[in-house]
């Protein structure tokens, strides 16, 4: 098969690929990302056919994979700081994630994980504020669920912090209702039953990372 070719096909499987993950996580087909890789695919194939530059077809996944998933990458780098307790380098990253053309799912991503963040730091109103607003967007298919259910429990740690037990109750049953079964599903419960004084006594409010 000749170069230009394999690198078509490579695009190709890769939007085939990544597009049917979004849709497994039900974060919905993200146009953006789509464009970004038929474009950057067209000018590969275009630089292989018209100029004397081979682009190994290794060497061009690896700068589809960077370019079109630049903001998963700079949360996953933000969220590697803030797991080490290096908030100011964490929340910066997050930053630059928001500057760098994020669609609406990774627009999200970044705000569920900042919000953390946030709550990390005991930084409750402006946490509350980030995950409510996650929250509301959460009907419009951008949001997977698996975020969704973080942002719920989470949100209720929050409002445990808050010593708002009412609020923090709706969330961690949001949670389990979000996502049943899962690692913040199986918290949730535990946060419900520490509440009702079936499990100790002491209620653990820390946040779970993603």
């Amino acid at each position: 098969m000749s170069l230009h070719l394999m690198i078509g096909l490579i695009g190709l499987l890769y939007i085939v690929v990544f597009g049917g993950m979004a849709l497994l996580r039900r974060e919905g087909l993200s146009i953006r990302f789509a464009v970004e890789s038929v474009c950057i695919t067209a000018i590969a194939v275009i630089i292989v056919v018209l100029t004397p530059i081979q682009i190994h077809p290794v060497i061009f996944l690896l700068l589809l994979y960077a370019i079109t998933l630049r903001v998963r990458i700079l949360v996953d780098l933000a969220n590697f700081f803030a797991r080490r307790g290096n908030y100011v380098r964490a929340e910066s990253i997050y930053n630059l994630a928001s500057h760098v053309w994020p669609d609406q799912t990774n627009d999200l991503i970044i705000k569920v994980n900042h919000a953390t963040l946030l709550l990390q730091k005991n930084q409750l109103d402006e946490s509350i504020s980030m995950f409510t607003e996650v929250l509301s967007q959460a009907d419009h298919g951008y949001l997977g669920v698996k975020y969704e259910a973080a942002s719920h429990f989470n949100l209720g740690v929050a409002y445990l912090r808050r010593n708002n037990n009412s609020m923090a109750t709706i969330e961690f049953n949001s949670a389990i209702d979000t996502w049943p079964g899962s690692l913040y599903a199986h918290q949730a419960e535990l946060a419900l039953e520490r509440q009702r004084g079936k499990v100790g006594t002491h209620v653990d409010d820390k946040p779970i990372e993603k």
